[in-house]
């Protein structure tokens, strides 16, 4: 069947980390559903989200500004002349694109279109994934249509018309893959105990260095498999290690490493296998990882990277483990032996796993895409019934 043709506009805006992208692409992936061609991105070419963006055939309309320097030099006068020029190019956009709406994700990036929708007076919609907002979220959240707000701590400190909690939005495949299809396509058994360590590019060093000793632990232990994404920048150090330390059969390659016990890849084109197809989760405290996590039904070890902006990884994981879905620790506590002992406590304790299971279980029944999705249509008055 054909799809419906609108002739809505809409601007998307958020960049530098995937938080503030991959909500973009939720949404942007629905619209293209739901038949809606003229769909912008305003980003900034040097970052991450350009690349992401360009894969998916989207118009990408660039802005230079950066992150703000916390130190009055050089630097900062830098950053406000072009924020000037980027929000300057930004008038431009809308003058010529006439968007209807746009949705911005929060961080600097999108600062100069939610600068530029409040002159030209365009609706805006705006979302946050973490449980301490940022900047741009607390400062513009009052001129917009509405907020939504991942976790529902975030919200004493958003003043909006309109504030809803419908978490992170995530790939569909969250809620239309089984745990049995995921590991059947990994080649993963139904009864063995499998555990996975997301690492990163980003301040993960501490993680991955437990994870080489639990695999190095389980190595000889039958059904138990470990999966490992050991990040892009991590992986040849990841691997050189694990060579020195097992010995035996393995397959090594340049991307990947597979043994008896263990699926290490510096990362996973499908990541949604290996989350649906773990018992349990080790990873960072990043809100788009923990809401997959919870989309999957999941218990998780959370490991915030302390040093990530407001300390807002803090607050994710804080949030998941008063919820009574996650154990947290401490990334200077993070130890192989730590490591290594949590798990076997969860192995050996199915009744324990379950309770962490169940709290999770609770927490995303259906794909926050869709909700969000009716506010952004809402805003630009749009047909909101879902096709």
């Amino acid at each position: 069947m054909q799809k419906k043709q609108h002739t809505k506009t809409f601007f998307l805006t958020g960049g530098g980390t995937g938080g503030h992208i991959y909500p973009c692409v939720s949404m942007l992936n629905e619209l293209k559903n739901r038949g809606y061609s003229d769909i912008y991105y305003v980003g900034n070419s040097k970052n991450q989200e350009y690349s992401v963006i360009s894969a998916i055939d989207t118009p990408f309309l660039d802005v230079p500004v950066f992150g703000m320097p916390r130190k009055p030099d050089f630097k900062l006068l830098k950053w406000i002349l072009l924020l000037f020029v980027s929000v300057l190019k930004c008038l431009g956009y809308a003058l010529k694109y006439k968007p209807d709406v746009v949705f911005a994700t929060g961080g600097y990036v999108s600062a100069p279109m939610v600068i530029c929708a409040n002159i030209l007076k365009i609706p805006y919609v705006m979302h946050d994934s973490d449980a301490h907002p940022g900047i741009v979220t607390r400062a513009f959240s009052g001129g917009a249509k509405a907020v939504n707000l991942a976790f529902s701590e975030a919200n004493r400190f958003v003043k909006a018309k309109k504030i809803t909690n419908f978490k992170n939005p995530v790939r569909d495949e969250f809620f239309k893959v089984s745990r049995d299809e995921a590991r059947k396509e990994l080649q993963i058994s139904a009864d063995e105990f499998c555990v996975l360590v997301m690492g990163g590019s980003q301040g993960a060093k501490t993680v991955n260095t437990a994870a080489i000793g639990l695999v190095e632990h389980y190595k000889n232990i039958d059904n138990v498999k470990i999966i490992f994404q050991t990040g892009k920048k991590n992986f040849d150090v990841v691997i050189e290690e694990l060579k020195r330390r097992i010995s035996g059969d393995f397959n090594a390659g340049v991307d990947n490493f597979e043994s008896k016990n263990a699926i290490i890849r510096p990362y996973f084109e499908k990541m949604y296998l290996p989350i649906l197809a773990a018992d349990v989760v080790v990873s960072r405290a990043g809100s788009l990882s923990i809401s997959e996590i919870l989309a999957a039904k999941k218990p998780a070890i959370l490991v915030p990277y302390p040093y990530a902006a407001a300390d807002h990884q803090r607050m994710n994981a804080r949030e998941i483990e008063k919820l009574g879905a996650a154990i947290y620790v401490e990334d200077a506590d993070l130890t192989e032996n730590w490591l290594i002992g949590t798990v076997e406590d969860l192995r050996k304790n199915p009744e324990k796993l379950a309770a962490l299971r169940k709290k999770a279980e609770g927490e995303i029944a259906e794909n926050p895409t869709f909700k969000i999705l009716e506010l952004v249509l809402e805003a630009a008055g749009a047909e909101t019934d879902s096709v």
